[in-house]
C-alpha cells in the first residue's frame, strides 16, 4: 500500500478526485493545466475505469471476460482492450518464468494485469490534457507522471506491513518524468496471492514486495510475481530486470532491496 506525499508550497492549481470502482478506490491528484480541459480529461479517465470494470470484471456474469471464459465470445469478438491485456499478461508470464499467471483455479483471470494497466492508462489520459503532473493511486498502487510543482518531485510513502500507520520508505520521482510504485503482500488483503505452480495461496518468507518502475502495468505484475517467488529468488530476479528497483520485507522483519533502490528514496 502506498500514498502520495503531497506538498503545498509553490504548487500549481490542484484538482483531486476519488472514484470507487473495481472494488477499490482510485484517487486522482492533478496539477496544473487549463481547468476545462483537465476536468474533461478527468471525466474521460473515470469513464475508462468504469468501462474496464464492465469488460474485465470476473464477478459480473455479463462482462466480456466472463463470457469469454464460458466460450460465448472469442477474443476477436471482445473489445480490443481484451486482446491488449491478454498480450500483456502473456508477456508477464514469459518474463517471470510463470510466476505471474493469468489463471485462477484453472480459469482465465486477467485481474493481476487489469488494475495497474487501468490506473496507468487513466493517468496518461489526464496527462494528455497538458497538465504539469498527475498521480493516480489505484488501491495503493501509484502511477506518477510529470511533477506536482516547480522543482519538486512526486513522493510516495510505502506503508510498513509490520507496523500499521508507519512507513517503510518514501520513494521519490526526482529526475524522471514517469514512475510507478506497486506493492503486493498480505497486510491489506491477507493471503490472496496464488502460487501458480501449486494453485494454492503463496506461502513464502515475505509479507510485502514493493516494486518501483516507470510503468504501473509492469510494476504491479512484477510485485505479484516476486511475492510468489519468495525473497531470495525474487531479489535476484528483480535485480536483473531493467529500470526496476524493489523493497522486500520478510515476516522476520528483514528488509532487502535491489542495489539501486537507494537512489529512489527521499
Amino acid at each position: 500500500m502506498a500514498d502520495t506525499v503531497a506538498e503545498s508550497a509553490a504548487a500549481p492549481a490542484v484538482l483531486r478526485h476519488a472514484e470507487e470502482v473495481m472494488g477499490t478506490v482510485f484517487s486522482f491528484d492533478v496539477r496544473g493545466g487549463e481547468a476545462g480541459a483537465v476536468r474533461a480529461a478527468l471525466e474521460e479517465a473515470i469513464a475508462s475505469l468504469h468501462r474496464v470494470n464492465e469488460v474485465f470484471s470476473t464477478y459480473r456474469e455479463d462482462s466480456q471476460v466472463s463470457r469469454l471464459v464460458r466460450g460465448e465470445l472469442t477474443v476477436e469478438e471482445c473489445d480490443p482492450e481484451v486482446a491488449e491485456v491478454l498480450e500483456l499478461g502473456a508477456e508477464a508470464e514469459r518474463v517471470s518464468d510463470g510466476w505471474f499467471s493469468m489463471r485462477y483455479q484453472g480459469r482465465l483471470d486477467p485481474t493481476g494485469v487489469v488494475k495497474g494497466w487501468a490506473a496507468e492508462r487513466a493517468a496518461r489520459l489526464v496527462a494528455a490534457a497538458g497538465v504539469s503532473g498527475v498521480s493516480v493511486n489505484g488501491g495503493g498502487d501509484v502511477q506518477l507522471l510529470g511533477v506536482p510543482g516547480p522543482e519538486r518531485p512526486w513522493r510516495v510513502g510505502v506503508s510498513d506491513p509490520l507496523r500499521p500507520g508507519g512507513l517503510a520508505a518514501v520513494v521519490s520521482a526526482a529526475g524522471v518524468d514517469e514512475l510507478a510504485v506497486a506493492t503486493s503482500g498480505t497486510a491489506e488483503r491477507g493471503a490472496h496471492i496464488v502460487d501458480p505452480r501449486t494453485g494454492r495461496s503463496a506461502v513464502t518468507d515475505l509479507v510485502a514486495v514493493t516494486v518501483v518502475a516507470p510503468q504501473l502495468t509492469w510494476a504491479d505484475c512484477w510485485a505479484t510475481a516476486a511475492f510468489a517467488m519468495g525473497s531470495r529468488e525474487a531479489l535476484a530476479w528483480l535485480e536483473a530486470l531493467p529500470d526496476v528497483e524493489a523493497l522486500l520485507i520478510t515476516a522476520g522483519d528483514e528488509v532487502r532491496c535491489t542495489g539501486g533502490l537507494a537512489g529512489r528514496l527521499g
